[in-house]
């Protein structure tokens, strides 16, 4: 289990446990919400199983290095991000009609990115998308909802991982 709480003080930035480890994080623009919409920015109040991940083998070697389910991040990976559309918070081949987010980022925030089950199954429609534990910006500014970690912190928690991981936000 991964426990994950905001710091005191600043809502948009946590501290991740696991392990007997302590890791500072980046948390959504919006803190933390029981009640998570798409577009609110929050990261949601839940119990969230990783259930598998992506990684850009250019940059992010160590992902290999764990127990979960991880496939490689092409040029045509996106997130669909469109609560009405019928791939809403599924991945989806780019080029693509509706809105979705490119999982090849140049900024590299997903060089490790892990899917989490928030609203998976069942989907519904509006409650969010593309929730993720990935990779932190430097000074660890605000996600649109993930919680993110250094590469070096990732590094360190892959091998601990497997898709019976639980990913826990709590206040």
């Amino acid at each position: 289990m991964l426990t994950v709480r905001a710091r005191p003080g600043n809502a948009s930035q946590g501290l991740l446990q696991a392990a007997g480890l302590v890791f500072p994080c980046a948390l959504g623009r919006g803190g933390i919400s029981a009640g998570k919409r798409e577009g609110d920015g929050a990261t949601p109040l839940a119990s969230m199983r990783i259930l598998s991940g992506y990684f850009r083998g250019d940059h992010f070697f160590d992902a290999r290095k764990t127990r979960l389910a991880m496939a490689p991040i092409g040029p045509d990976l996106g997130w669909c991000e469109v609560p009405d559309d019928r791939n809403y918070n599924r991945p989806v081949k780019i080029p693509y009609g509706a809105s979705h987010e490119h999982m090849r980022r140049a900024d590299r925030l997903y060089d490790a990115c892990l899917v989490l089950d928030w609203n998976i199954a069942p989907r519904r429609r509006g409650r969010g998308s593309a929730i993720f534990f990935h990779l932190a910006h430097a000074g660890f500014t605000p996600t649109q909802g993930c919680v993110a970690v250094t590469a070096r912190a990732m590094a360190r928690l892959l091998p601990l991982l497997s898709d019976r991981t639980v990913v826990k936000v709590v206040r």
